[in-house]
């Protein structure tokens, strides 16, 4: 079995991260690992492609400042320090594949929710992280509680 010495966890921060972040924390502990926390949040201009008709710079701050709390929290839980806490814009898949790289891990932690049907096997952010990471992958499945 592998030693995994850093462990990047991206997190979308629903509810059920919380069963991400166990999962995580269990192999830190098994292998004296250290974490670092991840959230990426898409820009706004890439949900709405740029056609509306407003600047939404401020709603894009709003949703980074509540996702950085967010994050802090649930870094908190396991002594996750700041420097290890990322929030970062931009496509998910491509951008936890560029910090695991920056941050050299041995390990990604993601949810995968495990809905039905072909297509969604794995969930699209948990699918792009998969086949293009240079390093291990955990998709762990989460439960709608």
């Amino acid at each position: 079995m592998a030693s995994y010495k850093r462990i990047l966890v991206g997190l979308d921060l629903s509810e059920e991260s919380s069963q991400v972040l166990d999962k995580a924390s269990e192999l830190g502990r098994a292998f004296a690992a250290d974490l670092s926390l991840a959230h990426v949040i898409e820009p706004l201009t890439f949900a709405y492609g740029g056609d509306i008709p407003m600047d939404l710079s401020e709603v894009q701050e709003q949703l980074q400042s509540q996702a950085k709390e967010q994050l802090r929290k649930a870094a908190e839980q396991l002594n996750v320090p700041a420097e290890r806490q990322h929030v970062v814009l931009g496509q998910p898949a491509t951008e936890i594949h560029r910090l695991a790289e920056e941050l050299e891990v041995d390990l990604i932690v993601i949810g995968s929710h495990g809905r039905h049907g072909l297509a969604l096997l794995l969930g699209s952010t948990a699918n792009g992280v998969l086949h293009g990471a240079g390093c291990d992958v955990l998709a762990v499945r989460v439960h709608v509680e």
